[in-house]
């Protein structure tokens, strides 16, 4: 991907749009969270990036096999089945009232039934679907844009976690905070903060360092990547990450790095890689995680790289042994004589390095 290719997305510009589509992937995400078993930190409930949008993945509802994207190229959310039925719903500009009445009666139409909460959640005024005609804008340029960003963002933070060997959640969307995630865990559990509610309790009871973007908010009205570690340690808002442009927000309560400036960088991954490997190192750091837990990223190079020469190799066998066999003078001996001539050195990659190392602290 150009490296300058990253749109901008002031969150002035559109936060009508994005409020209105806000409600509108919570009601297809509440679908989810109604025919998904629980998973730990409420990893069940979230929406995964496809080429055009945002999908739930398949689901069942009474043996019937179905998914539900949200089309950000086309502005339609589809309905599937496995059989082949569908019903398309319209993201247009029109109140969050109409397009869940049309929402649950294409779901009724397919035999999908399900018990959905009518209400938002994770909003600070919550209007039930059913009754909410506040929200209506949809402004579809600004609509893909945010698509656009998700699917830059969501390259690069899946590059990210590829380095992590203990457990770790895919890269996901969350429709209640409306923000795309990754995180981490050490294995350890973790205490719940005092008079947490539903939500906080079942997503922190483990010990984690999460990053991730989200489009900004009336209360923090910018777009940016950000990073936290539960239970954040003593001293983490001191530590020097990369790179200079992100910091400490004291109102959040997190490392940000807004959007605005990674569009400015040299690399706009590399700067997003760069704030996700030494957020996590310094907070990884202070809890005493095990540095075990991340490869190096020298490790991974060298895995690729073997495997190059490894397709170099099979590559170079089929050849030789396509032609032979054309020719009918296939021989044993022969592809291994060339097998032999093919430069296989290089070592064996190394993994489990501090993944602090590589950080100033």
């Amino acid at each position: 991907m150009p490296e300058h290719d990253w749109p901008e997305l002031p969150y002035e510009a559109w936060k009508d749009t994005l409020a209105t589509l806000h409600m509108k992937l919570q009601i297809v995400g509440k679908l989810r969270l109604a025919l998904s078993p629980f998973e730990p930190e409420w990893a069940n409930v979230a929406l995964y990036l496809t080429s055009r949008g945002l999908t739930t993945g398949p689901m069942s509802s009474g043996g019937l096999i179905f998914g539900v994207d949200a089309d950000l190229v086309d502005h339609q959310v589809v309905i599937t089945t496995v059989s082949g039925e569908t019903r398309n719903v319209a993201l247009v500009a029109r109140p969050v009232a109409a397009f869940y009445k049309e929402f649950t009666t294409a779901l009724d139409g397919l035999g999908i039934q399900a018990k959905l909460r009518p209400v938002p959640d994770e909003v600070s005024d919550p209007i039930p679907f059913a009754e909410d005609a506040v929200h209506s804008a949809y402004d579809p340029e600004w609509a893909n844009r945010f698509f656009q960003v998700l699917a830059r963002a969501d390259l690069v933070l899946q590059e990210h976690r590829s380095r992590f060997r203990g457990r770790t959640s895919p890269v996901h969307f969350f429709w209640g905070s409306f923000d795309l995630a990754n995180t981490r865990y050490s294995g350890r559990t973790a205490e719940p903060p005092p008079g947490a509610d539903l939500i906080a309790r079942k997503s922190e009871d483990a010990e984690q360092i999460c990053v991730g973007f989200w489009p900004g908010s009336a209360t923090f009205p910018e777009a940016a990547f950000y990073s936290y570690t539960y239970p954040k340690p003593v001293g983490l808002e001191e530590q020097r990450i990369e790179p200079s442009m992100a910091s400490w927000d004291p109102k959040l309560g997190e490392f940000a790095l807004l959007y605005s400036e990674v569009r400015k960088a040299a690399s706009p991954r590399d700067a997003i890689l760069e704030f996700c490997e030494s957020t996590y190192a310094a907070g990884a750091r202070l809890r005493d995680w095990d540095p075990g837990l991340v490869a190096e990223r020298s490790a991974q190079s060298s895995c690729l790289a073997a495997m190059g020469r490894h397709d170099g190799i099979s590559q170079q066998r089929n050849t030789i042994a396509s032609g032979w066999f054309d020719t009918a003078a296939f021989s044993i001996d022969r592809i291994k004589a060339a097998e032999a001539t093919a430069d296989p050195s290089g070592g064996s990659p190394t993994i489990g390095s501090a993944a602090s190392s590589s950080f100033k602290s």
